[in-house]
């Protein structure tokens, strides 16, 4: 298991910036003066030339290693393979040109908020997202307690907590926590009548009660959440909130019990 850790001393980006670029000026005097002198027959002109254009040359190295980052954004680094830190505060860093972001669900839509078309850009960044999202999956047909066909809906509010984990611990977060939704919904659905009906336990107390997917939807979506909770601890992932969108009857039996309802 991964610890994530927080690079919380890089936020020199501006003056690095400042030093590289005076650092080509200079380069760039170098290389001019140098070939003046050495064709003057000065061999300290050559002293002067050959730094200032291997400078010209190489010099754009370090500016990868400039990182801007928004409010509520963050980026997970490696170091030749090795996981070396977390830049999860806004701001401007400096870090080894070298280190790569790493991010499996750079990509990765889901339907849900903050994965739209325009995000395309920050997504080829491998930026990770700390911002509060919302997660539908597709509506699922399920049988409740008593075989009866449901079909019924979730909306999911989670964010990421532990880059670490979320990048490392899991192939690809998002994809995780879309399959964990739909598992833990079918879990807890299954446990409850779709409407109040006699001798049904759904606490597991060993007493009958009136739990049921219509009248207990807040105490239903108060368990899927903590259902799914404990299946995404692994990934770093908090659990804000969840809800039902979407209840009714399956289409095959929606007029019978309509007609039993009435």
């Amino acid at each position: 298991v991964m610890t994530e850790k927080v690079l919380n001393n890089k936020k020199n980006g501006m003056l690095v910036m400042l030093l590289l670029i005076v650092a080509y000026i200079v380069a760039v005097l170098l290389t001019v003066f140098g070939s003046i002198a050495m064709d003057n027959g000065n061999l300290i002109g050559l002293a002067m030339f050959i730094p200032g254009i291997i400078w010209i040359v190489i010099g754009w190295v370090p500016f990868l290693g400039l990182k801007v980052l928004k409010p509520q954004e963050a980026l997970v680094l490696t170091l030749f393979g090795k996981y070396i830190g977390t830049l999860k505060d806004n701001g401007f860093y400096f870090v080894n040109p070298f280190c790569t972001a790493v991010n499996p669900a750079a990509k990765t839509k889901l339907n849900q908020s903050g994965d739209v078309k325009a995000a395309a850009a920050e997504a080829t960044g491998m930026k990770m997202s700390l911002k509060i999202m919302t997660l539908s999956n597709n509506k699922q047909k399920i049988n409740d307690c008593l075989g009866n066909p449901v079909e019924i809906g979730i909306a999911v509010t989670w964010r990421v907590v532990d880059t670490a984990k979320a990048v490392f611990d899991v192939d690809n977060y998002k994809e995780f926590l879309s399959l964990q939704c739909d598992a833990a919904l079918r879990n807890i659905v299954r446990i409850y009548p779709y409407d109040v009906a006699p001798n049904v336990d759904t606490t597991g107390d060993g007493h009958a009660d009136e739990g049921s997917l219509r009248g207990s939807s807040e105490v239903v979506a108060e368990r899927i959440r903590e259902e799914i909770q404990q299946r995404v601890d692994e990934a770093g992932i908090e659990i804000v909130e969840a809800r039902i969108t979407y209840l009714a009857y399956a289409t095959e039996i929606a007029a019978v019990m309509l007609q039993r309802q009435q």
